[in-house]
């Protein structure tokens, strides 16, 4: 295992252009799924999870165009929703928890959304209980294939609810927020996750066809 050693008594001095916020990231790259415009964001993160996260939008169709270290230009007008129900998925979908906020813009959008067992860091009790009771509530149907532990969910058009989470959680909120984006009538929500991080993917959700985002670090 690798150690860092640091050594103080020295003053620090210089400047240093922080990475985009991995969570408001994961968030918003997940909301390009919402429209077939083109999408501009700014200030990516160049990180494990971001990368893995990318290579999953253009295996589902996503055209990528990268115009810097970390600007790039979304278009998502090219589905292939057939890859959701393929192994690479199954594979893929599970070495970052952050694709479960896959289901929200893609079930709201085309009607179904698929989940492959969350994967993530071990910290902890981390639940999905407030992903799944959510959408159900908008009017999703989940399947359950307990061999290959995926789940199938799906559609026919979601519509407006009330919801109360039984948690603040951040990624619930925003896979919620995607959801209902599109559906018909109004959601409100109770107990939402409320931080800087979170408000800006909702910026971005509800706004739609965001033309041009910037993912900055907050304090």
């Amino acid at each position: 295992m690798g150690t860092f050693v640091v050594e103080g008594g020295r003053p620090l001095s210089g400047t240093i252009e922080p990475q985009g916020a991995k969570n408001e990231a994961l968030q918003i790259l997940c909301a390009v799924l919402l429209t077939a415009e083109p999408v501009e964001i700014t200030n990516v993160p160049d990180i494990v999870d971001i990368n893995k996260l990318l290579q999953i939008l253009e295996a589902l169709g996503v055209r990528i165009q990268k115009k810097s270290d970390n600007h790039y230009v979304f278009q998502a007008d090219q589905i292939n929703l057939d890859y959701l129900k393929s192994d690479d998925f199954k594979s893929d979908g599970r070495k970052i928890r952050g694709s479960i906020m896959l289901v929200g813009p893609l079930l709201t959008r085309f009607g179904k959304g698929y989940i492959p067992r969350p994967g993530g860091d071990k910290i902890g009790r981390r639940r999905v209980d407030t992903h799944f009771d959510g959408l159900i509530k908008l009017g999703a149907d989940f399947t359950y294939d307990r061999e290959n532990h995926f789940y199938s969910v799906e559609s026919d058009r979601l519509k407006g609810a009330y919801l109360l989470l039984d948690e603040a959680s951040v990624t619930g909120t925003a896979n919620l927020v995607m959801a209902a984006v599109l559906a018909e009538g109004t959601t409100t929500i109770y107990n939402a996750a409320a931080n800087p991080i979170y408000n800006n993917s909702v910026v971005c959700s509800t706004e739609w066809v965001p033309k041009s985002l910037a993912l900055d670090q907050i304090d």
